[in-house]
C-alpha cells in the first residue's frame, strides 16, 4: 500500500483486521518502525478523533507529527492548473505539495466537500491534487467523499462484537439539522460490501446514496423492516445525493430509539460522532450497555496505526 485515500485501497481486509488486532493487543511493540519518520496532518476543516488517534497512532510507531490546520496557519493554496494567481490564493498546490513532502514522510489530508459542486467534490480535488504533487504517501482523514480510517475501525469494532459468523449490518439514515457530507456511509457501504455480512441500507425515499458506490446493496425505505432481526444498528445522517447538498427531510421519525431497537436480535448500536443527542439517536439508546460507539471511537487508533504500518513497511522498500 502506497497510498489511503479509498477503502477501495485495501488489498487484503483479512490482514489488515489481523494486523490492527495485533496492534492492539501490543501497540508499542513496532515503536521503532517509524523512528525518525515524520507525519504532516493537514486539516482544511475541524477534527477531534480522527486528529487524535491519527497522532497517537503515529506516536505508538515512533513517528514525529507535525500539525498545521490551513486555514488559519498556512497561505490559501490555489488547485487550479493555469490559474492566474491575482486574487487571495498565495500558493500553488504544485509548489506546497513538494515542499510539504520534503519535510515529511507521510502526508495525511483532511478536506470536507463544498455541498454545492458535486462534479468537484467527486473529484476530490484536495486529495488527489496532493497524491499527483507530492512525492510521499498520502493519507485521507476524511475527503469530500470518503472517510476510510472510519471505515476500518468501523469493520474492526463489528468484527470483534458480533456473535455470529455473518451478522446483519444495517446502516441507516437519521435527522440532523445541518447538511451532512456522504464520506463516513461512502466508505462504510464499501466496507461492508468488502466484508462477509448481511448489508442493509434504510432511509427514507429520495435520499439514495450515490448509487455507483450502492451498486447492488439492498436498500429498504421502512427502518421498522430493517431493524427486524439486526446485529449492528449503525447510525448517520447524509444530505440529499441527488439534491446535492440541500436538507430535503428532517423527519424525526426517524431517530433511532429504545422502541426500535428492540425489533433487533438485540444490536449493538454504531456511530461515528460527534452525535446529536435525541436527534439522531436518543439519550436511552446512546448510553444503554448496547452501544458501543465509545469502543468503536477507541477503535481508530489501531485502525489508523495498521494503515501506518503497511504504509511505511511498504514505502521502506
Amino acid at each position: 500500500m502506497k497510498h489511503f485515500t479509498s477503502v477501495n485501497d485495501i488489498q487484503d481486509l483479512n490482514e489488515l483486521l489481523l494486523l490492527a488486532k495485533q496492534i492492539k493487543s501490543a501497540p508499542y511493540e513496532n515503536k521503532t518502525l517509524g523512528e525518525n519518520k515524520t507525519i504532516g496532518l493537514l486539516f482544511f476543516n475541524p477534527s477531534l478523533r480522527t486528529r487524535l488517534s491519527t497522532q497517537k497512532a503515529a506516536t505508538n510507531l515512533g513517528m514525529n507529527t507535525i500539525v498545521m490546520n490551513l486555514n488559519n496557519d498556512g497561505w490559501n493554496l490555489e488547485f487550479e492548473d493555469g490559474a492566474i494567481m491575482n486574487g487571495n490564493k498565495a500558493e500553488h498546490i504544485k509548489e506546497a505539495a513538494q515542499v510539504v513532502s520534503q519535510y515529511c514522510d507521510i502526508i495525511a489530508i483532511r478536506s470536507f466537500p463544498t455541498l454545492t459542486d458535486k462534479v468537484q467534490d467527486e473529484e476530490e480535488q484536495v486529495i488527489n491534487s496532493f497524491k499527483k504533487y507530492a512525492s510521499v504517501p498520502v493519507i485521507s482523514l476524511e475527503g469530500a467523499t470518503e472517510h476510510p480510517l472510519q471505515a476500518v475501525a468501523d469493520i474492526l469494532t463489528i468484527s470483534e462484537f458480533k456473535t455470529k459468523k455473518r451478522p446483519k449490518v444495517v446502516l441507516t439514515w437519521a435527522p440532523h439539522p445541518k447538511a451532512l457530507p456522504h464520506a463516513v456511509p461512502n466508505s462504510f457501504v464499501k466496507m461492508m460490501q468488502l466484508s462477509d455480512v448481511d448489508f442493509v441500507i434504510t432511509h427514507p425515499k429520495g435520499y439514495e446514496l450515490n448509487p455507483e458506490i450502492t451498486n447492488k446493496s439492498k436498500i429498504i425505505h421502512d427502518q421498522e423492516e430493517a431493524f427486524k432481526d439486526a446485529d449492528f444498528i449503525y447510525a448517520k445522517n447524509w444530505s440529499n445525493y441527488n439534491d446535492y447538498g440541500q436538507i430535503t427531510s428532517q423527519d424525526t421519525s426517524w431517530t433511532v430509539t429504545s422502541e426500535k431497537m428492540q425489533l433487533t436480535n438485540n444490536a449493538k448500536f454504531m456511530h461515528c460522532l460527534p452525535v446529536r443527542r435525541n436527534q439522531i439517536v436518543t439519550d436511552a439508546v446512546l448510553d444503554g450497555e448496547n452501544s458501543i460507539v465509545i469502543d468503536q471511537a477507541n477503535n481508530r487508533t489501531f485502525a489508523t496505526q495498521a494503515i501506518l504500518t503497511q504504509i511505511l513497511e511498504n514505502h521502506g522498500k
